[in-house]
């Protein structure tokens, strides 16, 4: 797996500078004819909205695909998508959407509401193995057709009227169903395209091939370069295209960050990923520095298997855990760029405050160990790190690997796993500790809590309580105030963390290079652009200036 990076780097290192002959850089012929030159990551694993869990494919299906809601990138407020408008019941639990009679699918059809009835039994099927597919228990029926307790769909609280109206009926009030309209998983997709090409639970079929795909989101796929690049362009169906500016996009898979900053500042990409964590001291110091951090609602942990020995002792858990110096890594490895974590819900989520049920204790987490039966790492019979492909994955391993080694005598190996290989141990949790990041899907704690549900697709360490179930899917939803809602997940929280199934390590912050030319591509809480709102502005030289039109 490791000699992916230098081929990797070589592919983008050609991506980039295929411009160059002209003597033109990406950059300026992008600002020039409306072409943005987007760093993303790495390849992705695909792009059907029921399948694909990760941020690389986000950035894709997002630009692609419209929901009947979208997040403003400057508010994050949702405002309307392929529903023109909504409204809710008295009592919060019956939602009406409005479709857009203007909104096409790229072959010309219109999406319908019958679209929305179609795509979500296939989201939800059990057959279909989406791990997103609690996203839409809030949907009355949804969890239950879902684990095969019902079998008639028409019983799951999601009916179609007539064609521009979907009545959605809801368990209970949820405050954040409409962020969810927004993220992919609840994404309409164009059922004669996916029938075309098997079965409508098929994964990874020929549909989302670039001569196959039909999309009705404000671009268009038309080029897919293995390991090289993915191009889209302005689609001429979107119902809001006349206020789409950019004229075509192009996404570049790379997991090599030096690679990725060497092409930006060579003027070959608009936008970059990530930011080696070398870097960040330069860029910070540089006047009118296209350096970007700003918060993000993100998580950085370490999932852990709790079914295989020795992680399958809580003692074991915890006492890796206390034994971690955040603040140290935060300042070395991590260059000031996060802030140390303790738990999985970042702090401050909408004004919820996680529990913190440990710091960093070293004599605690020997005393843990002991009890464990590992005095001093004796009779430890080692266990093993596995990350996606990153060098600052990389040095956060071999950091983590350093302090338990120093501070508890335990031997811990390192592996890195190329992205869709990485996404499959975690899957298949085929791993003892495996890096993980979780970014919010919607702005609330129980974006967070309910990965650990018993029987969440993206919880993947083995734990689960009743207990914790009940209070996050009964007692938080059904609270009466949003003070008894947070005392649930606050409880919820504090008995996650006692058993620690995750080892949390940092709360994120987005971090970006930008050329001064791209405007409207606002940071936010979420590091959610959404391109329908990008332009380039050739003239705009320094961060401070304001964009023209």
């Amino acid at each position: 797996m490791r000699a992916r990076i230098p081929l990797l780097s070589a592919l983008l290192v050609v991506a980039l500078l295929s411009a160059c002959s002209s003597g033109e850089s990406n950059v300026e012929r992008g600002n020039r004819e409306g072409v943005l030159h987007f760093g993303n990551g790495s390849e992705p694993q695909g792009i059907d909205p029921h399948v694909a869990t990760g941020v690389p494919e986000n950035h894709l299906i997002r630009a692609l695909f419209e929901g009947l809601a979208v997040k403003n990138p400057y508010t994050l407020e949702p405002e309307p998508g392929v529903a023109e408008s909504w409204e809710f019941s008295d009592d919060g639990r019956v939602i009406t959407f409005h479709i857009n009679p203007e909104a096409r699918w790229s072959n010309g059809d219109p999406v319908t509401a019958d679209d929305y009835v179609w795509s979500w039994m296939r989201a939800l099927h059990p057959d279909m193995g989406n791990l997103y597919a609690y996203m839409l228990f809030p949907v009355k029926n949804a969890e239950a057709f879902l684990n095969r307790q019902i079998d008639d769909f028409g019983e799951v609280g999601v009916k179609a009227p007539d064609p521009q109206t979907l009545v959605v009926t809801l368990t209970d009030p949820t405050p954040y169903f409409l962020q969810l309209m927004d993220h992919y998983s609840t994404f309409a997709v164009h059922r004669p395209t996916i029938e075309k090409f098997g079965r409508f639970t098929d994964r990874f079929t020929k549909w989302t091939r670039v001569e196959n795909i039909v999309s009705n989101g404000a671009f268009v796929l038309d080029e897919w370069k293995l390991n090289r690049r993915i191009g889209m362009r302005k689609s001429d169906t979107y119902w809001d295209r006349d206020h789409v500016r950019l004229n075509r996009v192009i996404f570049y898979p790379t997991e090599n960050t030096v690679s990725e900053e060497r092409g930006f500042r060579a003027g070959q990409l608009h936008h970059t990923d990530v930011i080696p964590m070398d870097k960040i001291p330069a860029y910070q110091a540089m006047e009118n520095s296209p350096y970007r951090q700003e918060p993000y609602l993100g998580t950085y942990f370490y999932l852990v298997n709790t079914l295989r020995p020795p992680m399958n002792d809580a003692r074991v858990r915890k006492a890796m855990a206390m034994a971690v110096d955040r603040d140290t890594l935060m300042r070395t490895v991590m260059q000031g760029s996060a802030v140390s974590a303790y738990s999985i819900t970042p702090p401050g989520t909408l004004g919820y405050q996680p529990p913190k049920t440990f710091s960093y204790d070293l004599d605690g987490a020997r005393t843990l160990l002991a009890a464990a039966g590992y005095p001093n790492g004796e009779n430890w019979p080692g266990v093993e790190i596995v990350y996606n492909t990153s060098e600052a994955h990389r040095k956060i391993a071999v950091a983590l690997q350093q302090m338990w080694k120093d501070a508890l005598n335990i031997e811990v190996t390192i592996s890195n796993q190329e992205w869709k290989v990485y996404l499959d141990s975690v899957s298949n949790m085929n791993f003892d500790l495996a890096r993980r990041g979780w970014i919010g899907d919607y702005v609330d704690p129980n974006n967070f809590l309910d990965l650990y549900l018993a029987s969440g697709g993206n919880n993947n360490t083995g734990y689960a309580d009743p207990r914790y179930d009940k209070l996050i899917q009964e007692t938080a939803p059904q609270a009466k105030t949003r003070e008894d809602r947070y005392a649930a997940f606050y409880k919820a929280e504090q008995m996650l963390m006692e058993q620690m199934p995750i080892i949390p390590i940092y709360t994120y912050t987005s971090k970006h290079l930008t050329q001064h030319s791209v405007c409207g591509m606002p940071s936010n809480l979420m590091d959610s652009p959404n391109l329908k709102y990008v332009w380039l502005d050739p003239n705009r030289v320094n961060s401070s200036e304001p964009c023209t039109r």
